[in-house]
């Protein structure tokens, strides 16, 4: 039995067709991306474009597929691809190390993807990318804040407008409103209110790369980036294949 047998076999062999002809570009690879390239990979899309700048950290382990105690200081993007060659030894791997500014976003989408993740974490970048992706009219699902929650049945999916309770979708939704952008950032997101989480004094390497300060870890726990990361990669499938989830629309409304 071959290995997509499976995926075929509830697709149908027209959708599994299109996901072998699609190109997605997945930017972050920390907990949230790390899965969703993952069920990508497994779901058979047929070009993955990875975008990262980072190295593995071992404070990386609890929650990121890719960091073993084996591959502390490795970069992300080489690890990814080789995971999904594995996977998937068919799969188109575009493997794009760099961090998301107003200088390289554009790089980083062409040539043009059929679909755009956003799992980056960095609120600088995160605006200037879902900016870009929303003004040159490209299909995206986004993930809002996993850290901080325990709750995996708080998620949700719908449009940055419409989110509540999610102070990194706040903040978004604020600078995005500045820049012009009125709507139509489709996102995965909790209901649940972050905790506050106790001070950690260590960083991750590179947490300030590019970005000229250094971010404050927030506490996570091993599944929610990763269902995060998998309902993301639902949403991009559902997407690809043009099939809303049930009870589920694709819409357009405008930031509050």
């Amino acid at each position: 039995m071959r290995w997509f047998a499976r995926t075929e076999q509830l697709l149908g062999e027209a959708a599994y067709a299109r996901l072998a002809s699609s190109r997605v570009a997945v930017f972050g690879l920390g907990g949230v991306g790390s899965y969703a390239v993952e069920a990508l990979a497994r779901a058979g899309v047929g070009e993955l474009r990875l975008v990262d700048y980072g190295v593995v950290d071992e404070s990386n382990i609890n929650r990121q597929l890719f960091a073993l105690h084996s591959t502390v200081g490795q970069r992300k993007v080489d690890l990814a691809a080789a995971r999904v060659r594995d996977i998937q030894p068919e799969c188109r791997v575009d493997v794009r190390p760099g961090f998301v500014n107003a200088e390289t976003v554009e790089g980083f989408l062409d040539p043009a993807p059929d679909l755009v993740i956003d799992a980056i974490d960095s609120l600088n970048s995160k605006v200037t990318l879902l900016e870009t992706v929303w003004r040159r009219g490209l299909p995206l699902v986004s993930s809002m804040g996993a850290g901080g929650r325990l709750d995996m049945g708080a998620l949700r999916v719908g449009d940055l407008a419409e989110t509540t309770i999610c102070p990194l979708a706040r903040m978004v939704r604020l600078r995005l409103r500045r820049r012009g952008v009125t709507g139509g950032i489709p996102c995965v997101y909790s209901v649940e209110p972050a905790r506050n989480t106790t001070p950690y004094q260590a960083q991750d390497r590179g947490e300030h790369f590019g970005t000229g300060r250094v971010r404050t870890p927030i506490g996570t726990v091993s599944y929610m980036p990763a269902a995060f990361g998998l309902r993301v990669a639902q949403e991009a499938i559902a997407r690809l294949l043009a099939v809303a989830p049930e009870g589920e629309t694709q819409k357009q409304v405008e930031m509050a």
